[in-house]
């Protein structure tokens, strides 16, 4: 059984005892069950389900497109190693234990999936409405915000690139088939692990500011210090666990930051709390949003092809993965439709050293993944083995649909410091890059919003935090 419905089972299974622990003293905010459907009814929560299954699809379209595009978009590994360089290697070394692997794997995804579903649920039960917009629309939005980020600039994980570091969460057996089929493994920056919760402690903050009320003497204080303690876990969880390089972190907390103010600024206006939705809204409004966020739209959007354009000039330079000696990593094939057909160039940037690779389906690869070390020997054993000369170049079709495909990477040398550079570039035959633009758009116009949003308080000399329509400012 796949890890995440195991971990979606046991939070199910925890739901009530969560937000029955978390109310305790305050019983007088639990919502009793024999209301619960109509409470869900008339605060229209169901459109909150909706909205998770709606952010499913939208994930499971952007992961389709981030393969068959990166052979545009390439990779910027080098420019974070090169300023970063082995500081998240040193983190993981220097805690590596196998107890404190398998607890942060449980970590990682359980207390993630926990925050982002349990959120919501404990906001409802507790009569928080807004709030529950607000955790609802955190995930929505901060994963909307990170498309263009994952599509166009893609960082390897710190275990593809620095010799040495250790696949812990990735190269083991069980979760394996799982990450493999759910992370591409190159869209490092920023950090979700971060973003999310980062989002949720920061929607609470101005929650509390805006009604004036001291955050330790919130009646959810025991929640808030639940999540960030557990923000703070997952920063040190995503640089041991060969995941993150460090600079996703504060990378991550500005995605956060910027959708929870657009959440914070427009959720007032979604519930109709200060009149209807469009109340207020003029001509002049009109074209005046339009001009300022549809400049900040065509900005991002002009950077983002500027880097898609130096990464297509610079192909040949381009280093995909790096191997030191007696490391193994892997690059991940999608599925295809029936009739089409991926190439894989394999090229061996190296001089002097030969690189050895497989082709094999992922829950192939399941029994040589242990403790974040991929079993190379049991890769030989059990798969054909080929073969990259240095300074050459291997193509390699798959035509097998419907099946996911990893290219199993490995630098046979004794040395950690012999280092062999690759590039990888699978072409799958069709030019996306319209469809991927298309979903980034809603990020970059957010990004806008939250900009003219500040900017107009400021003017106006209100709070940056004032969640009231423009409308009213006038009138007070």
């Amino acid at each position: 059984m796949s890890p995440y419905w195991v971990m979606m089972g046991l939070i199910l299974i925890l739901t009530p005892i969560i937000c029955w622990l978390f109310t305790l003293g305050r019983e007088h905010t639990r919502t009793p069950l024999n209301t619960a459907f109509q409470v869900i009814h008339d605060k229209r929560y169901y459109l909150h389900a909706l909205g998770y299954l709606f952010i499913i699809r939208w994930k499971a379209l952007t992961d389709d497109l981030n393969e068959p595009i990166k052979i545009k978009t390439g990779n910027w590994t080098d420019w974070i190693y090169s300023f970063e360089g082995d500081i998240t290697l040193w983190v993981q070394q220097t805690f590596e234990n196998a107890w404190l692997t398998e607890f942060l794997n449980f970590h990682y995804l359980f207390i993630y999936l926990f925050l982002i579903y349990i959120t919501t649920v404990y906001f409802a039960y507790v009569g928080e409405r807004d709030m529950t917009d607000k955790v609802t629309l955190n995930y929505l939005l901060i994963y909307a915000l990170a498309v263009p980020y994952y599509l166009f600039l893609n960082v390897e994980v710190t275990s593809s690139w620095i010799p040495g570091m250790k696949a812990l969460l990735y190269h083991d057996g069980w979760y394996t088939v799982f990450y493999a089929t759910h992370d591409p493994l190159d869209n490092a920056v920023p950090s979700l692990h971060v973003a999310i919760p980062f989002g949720i402690i920061l929607l609470n903050w101005l929650h509390c500011k805006e009604k004036g009320i001291k955050i330790r003497e919130w009646t959810h204080w025991p929640y808030h210090l639940f999540i960030v303690i557990n923000t703070i876990l997952f920063v040190f969880t995503i640089a041991y666990l060969g995941i993150h390089w460090l600079v996703d972190i504060p990378l991550g907390m500005i995605v956060g930051g910027i959708g929870a103010l657009f959440i914070h600024h427009l959720q007032p206006r979604m519930r109709n709390d200060h009149g209807g939705m469009f109340e207020g809204v003029t001509k002049k409004k009109v074209v005046n949003h339009t001009f300022w966020e549809g400049a900040a739209t065509l900005f991002i959007l002009f950077l983002v092809l500027s880097a898609v354009s130096y990464q297509e000039s610079n192909v040949d330079d381009r280093v995909s993965m790096r191997l030191g000696g007696g490391d193994s990593t892997y690059e991940i094939l999608t599925p295809l439709s029936y009739g089409d057909e991926v190439t894989t160039s394999i090229t061996n940037l190296d001089e002097s050293l030969t690189l050895q690779f497989s082709i094999l389906w992922v829950e192939e690869s399941v029994t040589a993944m242990d403790q974040g070390v991929i079993n190379w020997s049991e890769i030989v054993k059990n798969q054909t083995v080929y073969q990259v000369e240095p300074g050459n170049t291997v193509n390699v079709t798959v035509t097998d649909a419907k099946l996911w495909h990893l290219v199993i990477l490995h630098n046979s040398a004794d040395e950690l410091d012999d280092v062999i550079e690759v590039r990888i570039l699978n072409d799958y035959g069709e030019d996306q890059m319209w469809k991927a633009i298309a979903l980034s758009l809603p990020s970059m116009w957010m990004t806008g919003f939250v900009i003219h949003r500040l900017k107009r308080l400021k003017q106006a000399g209100r709070s940056l935090i004032d969640s009231t329509p423009s409308h009213l400012w006038e009138e007070e």
